[in-house]
């Protein structure tokens, strides 16, 4: 019951993105760009988020909606690991103008750019992974 309930979530979300205009990295380079042609129309769909989400999470839950147990990370502490880690998040947003969801919905419809962004990142995480374990 899980994978169906995870199927329907993921769905949701990649139609809200596409919808959004999230996936659309031309957009959201739009939207990075404060220079130059900046477009704010993403600002809504970050303010949308930020509500929906702060209504989830106003009652200090311990399991979902539909009975699952939460598993919200429990670490507070800023580290360098965490610094590097966003700055290479936010550096790879600015450039390509994609994160990991829109990727992935580019990679399912079949564009290229997710393709390549999705194998970039795998092997990122690869690389990660080899790194840590030294």
């Amino acid at each position: 019951m899980n994978i169906i309930f995870a199927l329907l979530t993921g769905l949701i979300f990649g139609l809200g993105l596409i919808v959004s205009g999230m996936a659309d990295p031309a957009k959201v380079l739009a939207f990075l760009d404060l220079a130059g042609s900046w477009d704010p129309s993403l600002i809504f769909v970050m303010g949308g988020a930020i509500v929906v989400a702060a209504i989830a999470f106003a009652k200090k839950r311990t399991h979902s909606l539909l009975g699952f147990e939460m598993q919200l990370p429990t670490a507070s502490h800023i580290d360098k690991r965490l610094i590097a880690g966003n700055l290479l998040f936010g550096i790879g947003w600015g450039l390509a103008g994609i994160c990991p969801g829109p990727g992935l919905v580019l990679l399912g419809a079949g564009f290229m750019q997710g393709a390549v962004f999705i194998s970039a990142m795998l092997a990122g995480m690869l690389l990660f992974e080899l790194i840590s374990r030294r």
